[in-house]
Formats: C-alpha cells, structure tokens, sequence
C-alpha cells in the first residue's frame, strides 16, 4: 500500500501570503481557502479509509482522474473537517456516473451546479442543516462540503469559469449547494429510501440543478392550493425533460400531512395541473409562427414527463410558507444519482 503524498509541495510561511498564492494560480473559488499541508490532508485520507491513489471517479471527455489525494486537498483548502471526508467521497462517486454527465454540465452556458442532498445518520452526525435557511449561509458542513465539490471541480476537473465553465449567468449555488433533508419531520419515506439505500444508511443524491424558485403560499393552505402553487412555479420555466426537486417546507408538508396525502398523489396532482398548450409552450420558447401548427393549440403539454419525475424533499425552517422547485438541466441529459456513504461517520 502506497501511503504517500504525490501532489507538488509548495513552501510558504505566512498564511496570508499562502491565501494570495493560491488565489494568483486560479485555485480558488475567489474567497480565501485554508492552506493544505500534507498532515491535514493525511488526516482526511485516514478518516475516509482511503489511500491517496485511490481513483475515486474520472471524466473522460477531459482525460481528468479524480484521487482521494486531490479530493483531501480541496476538502482541506474549503474549511471542511476530517470527518466530512466519506460525504464529499460518495457526492464525487456519483457525479462521476455516466448518466449524472459530470462534463455537459460543468461545460454549460445555463447556470446549472450540482446540488447535494443528505439522507441518513450523517445528517445529525455533521450537524448538516436542514431547517431554518438550508440555502444560506451560517452552517459550515453545508457550506464547506458543497464548497469543496466546487474547488474539485475547478482544481480537478478543470471547470475553470470562462474557460471551460461558460454560464452565462451562473446562480450562488455554484459556491456551495449542499442541503440535508428533514427526516424527522418528514411524514413519508426520506428521498435516499425511496431511490433504494437501506433507511439506517447514509447517502447523498446529486442532482445538476439551477438555483431555487420560490413556491409562496402562505394563507389559507390547503392540498389541493399547494399543488396549483407548485404546478406554476414549474410552469415559470422551459422544459425540455428530466427531473425536478420539489423541496417543502414544514408548514407545507403540516398540511399535507394533515389531509393525508402520500407522496404519490402530491407527484400525480402537479403532474396533472403543470400543463399547457404545445402552441402556447413553443410560442413562449421563441419557436416561430411557421413552426406551430393549429392544432397544437389543443394539445396539452405537461412541464413534467412523469409524476415519477418530481424528487419531493422536506427542508426549511418551521415558520413561513415557503416551498421551492428546482428546475432541471439540459432536459433529459443528466439523471440524478444516489450514492452510499461507504464508511461509518463517527467510527
């Protein structure tokens, strides 16, 4: 077994000065980064049971191979702690899928990153944050295991903005998109038990997304009410196919939960209410007059292909009527995947 630390050395003595070297070769992801010296990075390895050779995933369309050395780095340069090691492995494991199309969307002109969605013991063990503003800021686990995968994709994979990253806009979730789900205040089956990981495992599901939009209903909730405000929100973007997460909020899921809807019905009633005419839906995509057809003025065009298409999580702070979908990428070109946690967090 080769324990030994391959990557370029590079000596400096003043952290500040390390900071500023790092930001001057494009290593970071413009904020200032922890200096990974080989004992942090040793650290790392060692929690995750990995050696630093170890291919942990590879992109082929770049010729890119991804180490358990080169993930420690990142990890140790984006504030993370030893132990968040085993997530940040099994959220690299799955982006490196084929279906999850690691290359196409880092490659983008849309402004789609990869969100990471916690399921399992991990959730608690890490203090990953589910409730009050899980897309924001305050919570290191979030912050730091989702800016890691950003600075892998970077110093790794060669996502490098306008030179290989080409989004137009891009969305704060490029920085770090990372969330755990509420499960104990989720009346139905966590997302990593429905995608087939045994309920006492620790997961994460990858998902290529674009930033959140907002679903706001806030008086006079009922199921039925909810469904409709869902389906708009999924309506106020183009769809050319593939999945969508709808994340819902305590306060919704109260509702829900009191009317005793199952998952299915809430995936089925969205699917059934977030429609429109194909001539509306291509007039509306920028199709020409010529291109649509009088016909088409009847046809109903669904802004999702199937209710199996709708990823429902539960998240978010116990006050507010605030719910989000999170459109997918590309149509149908990237897939979300699952993956395992492989080894135990607190052992």
């Amino acid at each position: 077994m080769d324990t030994a630390l391959t990557s370029r050395r590079i000596e400096l003595d003043d952290p500040a000065e390390a900071m500023e070297f790092f930001y001057q070769q494009g290593w970071t992801d413009g904020l200032p980064v922890v200096p990974p010296t080989p004992k942090r990075v040793e650290e790392f390895l060692e929690y995750a049971g990995n050696l630093p050779g170890d291919i942990l995933g590879m992109i082929p369309a770049r010729n890119r191979v991804i180490t358990a050395e080169k993930v420690a780095i990142n990890a140790v340069m984006a504030g993370c702690l030893p132990n968040y090691m085993p997530v940040i492995v099994a959220a690299i494991e799955a982006m490196c899928q084929e279906e999850f199309n690691l290359h196409g969307i880092s490659a983008t002109t849309g402004g789609t990153a990869p969100l990471m969605i916690v399921n399992g013991p991990a959730v608690q063990q890490l203090n990953i944050n589910y409730g009050v503003n899980c897309f924001g800021p305050g919570v290191r686990a979030n912050a730091t295991i989702g800016r890691a995968i950003r600075l892998i994709l970077m110093n790794v994979g060669g996502s490098i903005p306008g030179v290989l990253d080409k989004s137009c806009l891009g969305h704060p979730g490029k920085y770090s998109y990372c969330i755990a789900e509420d499960e104990e205040g989720n009346p139905w089956e966590p997302l990593s038990v429905e995608r087939g990981i045994p309920a006492d495992m620790s997961a994460v599901t990858v998902f290529a997304g674009e930033a959140p939009h907002f679903v706001n209903s806030q008086v006079g909730g009922t199921g039925e009410r909810l469904v409709g405000s869902i389906a708009n929100a999924l309506m106020g973007s183009i769809y050319l196919g593939g999945n969508w997460v709808v994340v819902l909020c305590p306060e919704h899921v109260t509702i829900f939960k009191k009317e005793g809807w199952t998952k299915e019905q809430i995936r089925e009633a969205v699917y059934e209410r977030a429609e429109r005419p194909l001539a509306e839906f291509k007039r509306l995509a920028g199709y020409p007059d010529s291109a649509i057809t009088a016909q088409e003025a009847e046809v109903m065009y669904h802004h999702v292909a199937t209710p199996g298409d709708l990823l429902i999580v539960t998240a978010g702070g116990k006050a507010g009527g605030f719910s989000a979908v999170i459109p997918p990428w590309a149509a149908a070109d990237s897939h979300p995947v699952t993956r395992a946690v492989g080894v135990c967090i607190d052992c």
